[in-house]
Parts: structure tokens; sequence; C-alpha cells
């Protein structure tokens, strides 16, 4: 191995990472609520990247218990329909970090709607603290407002951060230009602008987070949680994935 190549295998690309999980990425072969298995085997994949180093928060989504949308199609007001979805993320938020702390990282979840009893309030400060000590942390309730996903949430939060990129864990390893599990020749970008995803409707992040991603110039990797040791391969460069850029 060349003096180069070994200094790639021992410098990841990126130091501190904001992880985005769909509520449905924990939910496993389920149709419903959190599928411990699954939650454990996420929680492996983030233990691998934390023990090389890399300083990690998360940002889930609530879509396997409530989705504000889905409410507020059926007649619920928009506002109440999303608050309940926020709930729903503190709940994914709670499991996530049993299953860290299992398996011996020490985790911190921090609510951008109060609840002292069970997690922390969101301090920035307080926040930025717990990375710098090696602690792995949890945004919950997005960004504590009605009308805002947690896709806009995960992107807010990696700013304030001052995170080098966010990883979007999916189900495929990269951004396609058509759904690849419904057309087998689906081409695989392996770097996309911000612009064109937006003009394409790529459907990578809501239309929101990326414009914000843009403005601020913050990449977006985009990755297969399904494999084991993805995310410490894209850590380094390795793998298949997709980096949304200027």
């Amino acid at each position: 191995m060349t003096e180069s190549a070994a200094a790639a295998d021992t410098a990841p690309l990126y130091a501190r990472v904001l992880l985005k999980l769909s509520g449905e990425a924990l939910m496993g072969d389920q149709g419903f609520g959190l599928h411990p298995p699954t939650v454990k085997r996420i929680a492996l994949e983030v233990k691998r990247a934390h023990e090389r180093g890399i300083e990690l928060c998360l940002v889930i989504g609530g879509g396997n218990i409530f989705r504000g949308l889905s409410g507020a199609a059926q007649g619920m007001d928009r506002a109440q329909a999303d608050y309940m979805g926020m709930l729903a993320t503190v709940m994914n938020a709670l499991g996530m970090q049993s299953a860290l702390e299992g398996i011996g990282i020490h985790t911190r979840v921090q609510s951008a709607i109060p609840m002292d009893t069970v997690c922390e309030p969101y301090i920035r400060r307080r926040a930025i603290r717990h990375l710098e000590k090696g602690r792995v942390v949890i945004f919950a309730a997005g960004t504590g407002n009605p009308y805002f996903t947690t896709d806009t949430a995960a992107t807010l939060r990696a700013m304030e951060m001052n995170c080098n990129a966010i990883f979007k864990g999916t189900s495929v390893d990269g951004i396609y230009n058509s759904d690849p599990k419904l057309n087998p020749k689906a081409e695989r970008y392996d770097s996309i602008s911000y612009d064109e995803v937006l003009a394409k409707n790529l459907k990578v992040m809501d239309a929101s987070a990326i414009a914000l991603a843009r403005d601020n110039t913050l990449p977006i990797v985009v990755f297969s949680l399904r494999e084991e040791g993805a995310m410490s391969d894209v850590l380094y460069g390795r793998g298949r994935f997709t980096v949304v850029g200027p």
C-alpha cells in the first residue's frame, strides 16, 4: 500500500456528520412502529463510524408512527397534525438512544419541544459540547415548528453544528434518474448539483432542505443503510453513493 493510500485509510473525509434517517428506516419489514433488530443494526452502523473518531448527530423522521401531512390530508388541522408528527420523532429518538447506549455509545436526545422528563431541550452550545466530548446527539421534534419537515430540520441542525456534510441513509445506494426498484435500467449519479436535484424533482430531500443546503454549500451524501459497513466506507470515499453539491 502506498503512503497516500495508507493516509486515505486513516483520514476520513468528514470530521463531523449529521445522519438523516426516515422513520420508515426503523420499521424493518413491519408496516408500523419500531423493529428492534433493525434499530440495532442501524445503531451498529453508527457505532462503526463513531469508533473511527467521527463526531455524529442524527435526525430521525416520524413517518413510521405518524406523518403530519397524512393527518392533514384526512381533515386534521395541519399545525396540530405536524405537532403530533414531531412527538413521533421524539419516540424514535428515544428508541435509537436506547439501542446506541445498549452497545456502549453515550447518547443525548435534544428536543426542539421541551420535555425535560425524557430528554434535554435543544441548546446549540450544549449540543456542540456533547459532540466534542464524543457523545452522539439525536435531535428530535424537528425545528419545533409546524409546516417544516425533518429534512429541513436536519439541514438546519447540520449548519448549526458546523457539520461537514449531511449523510442521508436510504434503501438504495445513491440517487437515480428514476426509481431503480421499478426501472432496472435506472442510472445512478456519482455526483449531482443542488439545482439539478431541484430541476429534476429527484425527491432526495424536500425542496426547502435542498435550497437551504445549496445556499450554505453543505454537501448531502446519499447512500444505502442496508449494506453492512456502508456508512464507514462512505466516510472514507469508498463504496457506492451520490454526493449532492455545488
